[in-house]
């Protein structure tokens, strides 16, 4: 890796004060809360983060409607900044609006375009976004699951449309919920590789199954990994073991993680048990791949990860994999020890039948 590569980091302080739930916790959707970016941005300040020469700090492109059309309906954008002008609302029980949702949900856009438009062209090696609302369960027509806008599919839009770029792009959801508005986008589309590893409830059923490989074109280029409740730092890594095959014969020209944290242990809408330092050593293990096959171009955008406490170490783990610096996690997570193979064997099974759902398809 380049020792001097250079970092974009997107940030705008109304990130961490605008868009504020409507009710207090331990409501679902308390949890997206401007706090989230508030304690990120605290904590890097305090580790020096912005003061490294290799960090630029970047502020949101700023977009018009007419991009959020690439992406979204008319009726879907004039619903949202309808509710946001007479003070806020609900549109779903997973989706709160509030008096600033829509400018807010709009510079979100702007921050994911600003995040993956820099390392396409050049102006940073890899970026993170630290945007919210999130994006990845947002369709169309309709937000979803604490998400407004999509956030990625708007920004790969964008590049399509607006810029020509054309190259192959592949998505790596490391959300704990798949991304059910993120998927949909792309399921015909061979151009775009969606690998996704998700909590899935097995004796219930859900979205994002095993079997949902994409269609027509598309096929073999929508990856599910569902994985139980309860995975440790070690099954995190193992499942990922798959990406290496996967994108080497992709060949894509950019990554773009819809980095979701709750999979955290202490998340309190995620069920499995990972701490940052499986963050950290996921980041390494991309960025090896990445430099072998697009001269090192990532952009993490954020998605959940709602513990306030444990988010922003996460972020940190993040970012110094990228600077290619020692990450040391914090000491309440040292003693947060767990079984290394929890659950290897689970995994080993589903891990066999998706490559064997993959392999007629030339994905593997």
């Amino acid at each position: 890796m380049m020792t001097e590569n250079t970092i974009g980091i997107i940030v705008d302080d109304d990130f961490a004060s605008k868009h504020i739930p409507p009710y207090p916790k331990p409501s679902f959707i308390s949890f997206e809360h401007p706090f989230r970016i508030r304690s990120i941005l605290n904590h890097l300040e305090r580790n020096n983060i912005f003061k490294n020469n290799r960090i630029i700090k970047v502020a949101p492109k700023i977009v018009t409607e007419s991009i959020l059309e690439l992406a979204h309906s008319k009726y879907h954008i004039e619903a949202i900044k309808r509710i946001s002008n007479i003070g806020g609302g609900f549109l779903d029980e997973d989706v709160f609006v509030s008096d600033d949702t829509y400018a807010l949900a709009k510079k979100a856009v702007g921050g994911a375009i600003e995040a993956i438009e820099g390392v396409i062209n050049g102006r940073f090696d890899q970026s993170f976004a630290l945007i919210r609302p999130p994006g990845h369960h947002a369709f169309r027509e309709k937000a979803s699951g604490l998400c407004i806008f999509n956030n990625i599919a708007n920004s790969i839009l964008y590049l399509r449309k607006q810029l020509k770029f054309s190259q192959k792009i592949a998505i790596i959801d490391i959300d704990d919920h798949f991304g059910d508005g993120l998927a949909q986008f792309f399921y015909d589309d061979p151009s775009i590789l969606y690998f996704s590893i998700h909590e899935f409830d097995f004796s219930g059923g859900d979205l994002g199954m095993i079997d949902e490989l994409g269609i027509d074109e598309g096929i073999g280029k929508n990856i599910n990994f569902p994985v139980p409740a309860g995975i440790t730092n070690s099954d995190f890594l193992y499942c990922l073991e798959l990406l290496d095959p996967i994108i080497k014969e992709f060949k894509p020209e950019l990554i773009i993680v819809a980095a979701g944290f709750d999979m955290y242990f202490a998340d309190p809408i995620g069920n499995c048990l990972l701490t940052s330092i499986a963050y950290n050593k996921f980041t390494e293990r991309l960025l090896k791949i990445a430099e072998e096959v697009c001269k090192g171009k990532i952009s993490f955008i954020l998605e959940g990860g709602y513990n306030i406490i444990g988010l922003p170490y996460c972020v940190h783990a993040v970012i110094k994999a990228l600077l290619n610096e020692k990450y040391e996690p914090p000491e309440f997570e040292k003693k947060f020890s767990l079984s290394d193979e929890s659950k290897r064997e689970e995994l080993e099974k589903i891990k066999n039948f998706l490559m064997d759902l993959l392999h007629p398809l030339g994905t593997q």
